[in-house]
């Protein structure tokens, strides 16, 4: 049972990071979309996300503060490595949320709102994909502590990583967009979503190639013999899903696209669980090493397992009731 709950808690903390990607991604690329958009438009997709995005960032909470309690170790580690993206990422969702308040409670200087909400969640997203792409590339540890300088985030692959997520999160938006309007705005949608669609397969390409090269151990996990037979099928799924994904667009499909998207996503996240499995910190930290006491998260377990699905069921409630499309007055 010990060395069980740490692979139960790993489980959470990933699917506290998918509905994280899945919930918060899309209203994140909303705001990074609504810099193009007219002023009717803007009304729109902001009230496309009014009655989730708060609530979407409770799995950024969750996921936090469940890497607080349930590996330590990893938590003591990784927040002195990536404090700078860390803390530009919580100012850009600061001002994201300042921003959607303000844009309805000051309408004469709603413009530079408008530009704050694109800013807070462009910075948000771009902190967020430099972060995981520091992770990824490695932290240095000595002991039991972080050993790095100031700006060992900062390199050419984190940057990659950046971009990559703010494409995919815009992906998303747009995915969500198209869903959730109407008329020639979720016509607009359809044509981002299937640009961004292409530019964001290019930097899924581009990080799972220049991935191989960050540790040695990441090539013999997806290429050694017979290993690859199974890590072969994560990029054949993503050839699958983009298919069909570029199919349920042509389609004028509403739901459809932000779901073969999200599933993208699904596979990005599958493929980060391959390469560094079975560390938390890659190549230096396990999730055994870095796990709490038994007691602590066998405590942890029991309040999870009574929270969790409370929050699952307040959200799956709050799309239900907003399951409308958003019409032209800007309410569902």
């Amino acid at each position: 049972m010990e060395t069980t709950l740490p692979l139960v808690f790993t489980a959470l903390m990933a699917v506290a990071m998918l509905l994280y990607v899945v919930l918060d991604g899309y209203d994140l690329g909303v705001g990074i979309l609504l810099r193009g958009a007219g002023d009717a438009d803007k009304d729109r997709m902001i009230a496309s996300i009014g009655p989730f995005w708060d609530a979407n960032e409770t799995w950024l909470v969750l996921g936090g503060g469940g890497l607080l309690a349930a590996f330590p170790l990893a938590y003591a580690i990784i927040l002195p490595a990536l404090y700078a993206p860390l803390i530009a990422m919580l100012l850009g969702l600061v001002l994201r949320g300042v921003a959607f308040e303000f844009r309805w409670r000051d309408p004469a200087h709603r413009a530079w709102w408008d530009r704050a909400f694109t800013g807070g969640s462009a910075v948000a997203t771009f902190a967020q994909g430099i972060a995981l792409g520091a992770l990824l590339q490695g932290i240095s540890v000595e002991g039991r502590a972080y050993s790095g300088g100031w700006w060992e985030w900062l390199s050419p692959f984190s940057l990659l990583t950046g971009f990559g997520l703010m494409v995919g999160y815009a992906l998303l938006g747009a995915c969500w967009l198209n869903w959730k309007t109407e008329g020639g705005l979720q016509r607009q949608a359809v044509t981002y979503a299937g640009r961004l669609g292409i530019a964001l397969l290019i930097l899924i390409a581009a990080v799972s190639l220049a991935t191989l090269t960050l540790e040695g151990s990441y090539q013999s996990r997806w290429l050694a013999w017979p290993g690859v037979l199974a890590t072969a099928q994560v990029p054949l799924a993503t050839v699958i899903v983009t298919a069909l994904f570029y199919r349920s667009l042509s389609q004028r499909k509403d739901a459809q696209p932000f779901l073969w998207a999200l599933a993208l996503f699904g596979l990005c996240l599958l493929g980060l669980g391959i390469s560094i499995w079975p560390y938390v910190i890659p190549e230096r930290v396990t999730i055994w090493e870095a796990a709490a006491p038994y007691r602590s998260q066998l405590f942890m377990l029991v309040g999870g397992a009574v929270l969790v699905p409370i929050i699952l069921a307040y959200t799956a409630w709050a799309y239900w009731v907003f399951r409308g499309k958003v019409g032209s007055d800007g309410y569902h």
